[in-house]
Parts: C-alpha cells; sequence; structure tokens
C-alpha cells in the first residue's frame, strides 16, 4: 500500500471541531449498533432486526443487519477514537442514507412522527469528518503527524 495513500486517509487538521463531533456521534452510533448486533439497550439483536429488515424489503434480512450493525457499532467505535475517521464516516454516511431513504423518508422531517430528521443529522456529522477527518486528539493525527 503506498504511504502516500495511507497519509491522505489519515490526514487531519489539529481543530477541536473533529473531536466536537467523533464524540457524541461516536456513541450514537456504537449504541444503535449494539442494539443491532447484540440486542443491548433495548434492541432486537441480529435475528429481530434482520426479520424487520426483510420485512421493509431490505433482503437478506440477516446479512442487512449485520452491515448496518456492523457499520455503526465499528464505526463508531472509529469515531470515537479518531481512527481511520475518514472510510468508517463515508461508511456510516452511506448507512445513514439507506436509513434515511428506506426507512424515514416517508414519515417526514421530524422524529415524533419516526422522521429523518435524526439521521439527517447523523449524515451531516459523517460528511463533515469525512471532509476534515478526526481533528486534534485522534489517532489519525498522532499516527499522521509521526507524534
Amino acid at each position: 500500500m503506498n504511504n502516500t495513500f495511507i497519509n491522505r486517509v489519515l490526514s487531519t487538521d489539529n481543530s477541536l471541531a473533529g473531536l466536537a463531533l467523533r464524540i457524541p456521534a461516536g456513541i450514537i452510533f456504537v449504541a444503535h449498533g449494539a442494539q443491532k448486533l447484540f440486542g443491548s439497550f433495548g434492541g432486537y439483536g441480529l435475528e429481530g432486526t434482520g426479520q424487520w429488515m426483510a420485512s421493509i424489503g431490505l433482503e437478506p434480512g440477516f446479512l442487512m443487519a449485520l452491515g448496518a450493525g456492523s457499520a455503526e457499532f465499528f464505526g463508531g467505535i472509529a469515531l470515537l477514537i479518531g481512527l481511520l475517521t475518514r472510510p468508517a464516516a463515508v461508511v456510516l454516511a452511506f448507512t445513514m442514507i439507506v436509513a434515511i431513504l428506506t426507512v424515514h423518508i416517508s414519515n417526514g422531517l421530524f422524529m415524533s412522527n419516526n422522521g429523518y430528521e435524526f439521521g439527517l443529522s447523523l449524515l451531516a456529522i459523517s460528511v463533515a469528518l469525512a471532509f476534515s477527518g478526526g481533528g486534534s486528539f485522534s489517532l489519525d493525527r498522532a499516527l499522521s503527524s509521526g507524534k
């Protein structure tokens, strides 16, 4: 693998903005992923989430639940520690686009109607992190600066 490519993936500035976005989004994504994968926090686990996903046309449901849950759980961990922030954010943004378009868009904007405002917020955070990187206090910053 080319060192230039790796440095580009890890590159980030020393701003606190990335940290301010990464920590709350990482916590939220980890929790939602844990619901899907493990049934934590009142979730349905892989089996239940897979059945629900199949019922709305996301087939095969089990694999879709595994993919979405893994993206959220492991992507959230990546955001929390700031490691591979850009690729994790891209995967999370894609996951939020799918969630918005398949589950929430028909309910309108507001969360009170199961709308897409929360997914849109997480999408915006993910896109911002994909562009900016993890910022200060990220492993990306430490690895790319040689410190």
